[in-house]
């Protein structure tokens, strides 16, 4: 493959050359400046998925380390070659290296997690521009609870279920479209009408997103070298097409609420340099 081909996937890095990390850091600043100056410098390769600066372990001579995290393994590669052994911000050189995680034995390496919400639409407004993608709504509804789950249930406590489906397109590069799928639901107490209002409004707003997110799961932004971005859908088993679905119907595997929060983007800082 062309080395300046650049491919860009929305989900979490977490590959060895994708991600960098610093040390040789001077003590004399604050891990604010210091994450600001880190920033500024690696940002400006491409869009960041992690920056954290920590200090130094206490047996080690003062002064603190960064790792930082790239979508791209072309532009975390660039970034290395650009910045090791510079002076970037302080009077001394860091260093910078690609960075190699210890194995867990029981991870599984095929377990890869998307990207919250919040962060596809951060990377797809990168690569693509603001205009330069758009999701439509085709399914949204309330779906009708099952008897037996609400067995053993007292009288005051609700179940809703929301299912939505959505179609994720780029009009700059018809007819790529991709579809997501997700269905979601949360117990609580019915304690009143606004109460019930407000849980309707937040389900509604999460499954959005879920099914979004789900869609944005199988695209490829793929950027050459000399500027011209193309998008490619992988073929997914699961996602729905038109003629498999003509009723609008959502036929998914149930989401429970408790995995729903994008925010649960657990790192690994078990790291030795390569």
């Amino acid at each position: 493959m062309d080395p300046e081909v650049d491919i860009i996937e929305f989900q979490v890095p977490v590959e060895n050359n994708k991600t960098l990390f610093i040390w040789d850091i001077q003590p004399s600043f604050t891990e604010a400046f210091i994450y600001e100056r880190l920033w500024s410098v690696f940002s400006s390769f491409g869009p960041l998925y992690l920056l954290k600066v920590c200090p130094n372990a206490a047996v080690a001579r003062p002064g603190f380390y960064a790792l930082v995290k790239f979508y791209s393994a072309v532009q975390a590669s660039k970034a290395q070659r650009s910045t090791d052994k510079r002076t970037l911000f302080q009077s001394t050189p860091v260093k910078v290296q690609l960075s190699t995680k210890r194995n867990n034995p029981h991870s599984n390496p095929h377990n890869i997690k998307p990207l919250s919400h919040s962060r596809c639409q951060e990377l797809a407004n990168h690569c693509l521009g603001f205009n330069g993608w758009c999701t439509r709504i085709l399914t949204l509804k309330e779906l009708s609870s099952d008897p037996e789950d609400d067995q053993g249930r007292s009288q005051e406590e609700k179940t809703l279920r929301y299912g939505c489906l959505v179609e994720l397109s780029f009009p700059q590069h018809t007819p790529a479209t991709s579809r997501g799928v997700a269905v979601v639901e949360e117990t609580y107490n019915n304690t009143g009408p606004e109460i019930c209002g407000q849980k309707h409004s937040k389900l509604r707003r999460w499954v959005r997103d879920k099914a979004v997110v789900q869609a944005f799961s199988t695209v490829l932004v793929i950027m050459l070298g000399n500027g011209k971005v193309l998008i490619e859908v992988r073929e997914d088993r699961d996602q729905l097409q038109p003629e498999d679905n003509p009723e609008g119907e959502i036929q998914v595997n149930e989401v429970s609420w408790s995995d729903l929060n994008p925010e649960q983007e657990e790192e690994d800082w078990e790291l030795t340099v390569s």
